[in-house]
């Protein structure tokens, strides 16, 4: 089945920001499984550890997930797919807690502190805005396709 990709070396994928009913991250995370499927993910990554985390949090195989996207699945069907197979159903309220939290979680450990500070002084060494992983995820995708930070 041909399925439609983003094209990952032209533009980043959605912002972890981003939500499908309810939970950020897993915009971002379709984008990457169907560019990987249609062979244009670019320097992104499929079932990284972002992606664990909304798994882990819903219950989810990536391997199953990526099944779905490849038989053509919009976000509506996959978000119905994720409904019925999450073997951790959630309810609205905790989808929104979870979803806030990671919108703010940062750096929680040294080694993922370090590499924070690293990525940060690399992509916007002047920016002192920066606290949360979406952010640096949105700055790394804004710098890696031509802005400036």
């Amino acid at each position: 089945m041909n399925i439609a990709s983003p094209d990952l070396t032209k533009r980043p994928p959605r912002s972890p920001r981003v939500r499908l009913g309810g939970y950020v991250i897993l915009p971002r995370m379709l984008d990457r499984g169907r560019a990987l499927l249609g062979g244009s993910l670019g320097e992104y990554h499929y079932n990284c550890p972002l992606d664990q985390q909304f798994l882990e949090f819903a219950g989810l195989d990536p391997e199953a997930l990526k099944a779905e996207l490849a038989q053509g699945r919009s976000d509506g069907q996959i978000l119905a797919w994720i409904t019925l197979q999450a073997k951790h159903p959630r309810t609205a309220a905790e989808i929104a807690a979870w979803s806030a939290f990671q919108e703010q979680r940062g750096p929680s450990d040294w080694d993922a502190r370090e590499f924070y500070t690293e990525e940060h002084k690399r992509i916007g060494p002047d920016r002192a805005d920066l606290s949360s992983w979406f952010d640096l995820l949105d700055l790394d995708d804004y710098v890696s396709f031509g802005g400036k930070a």
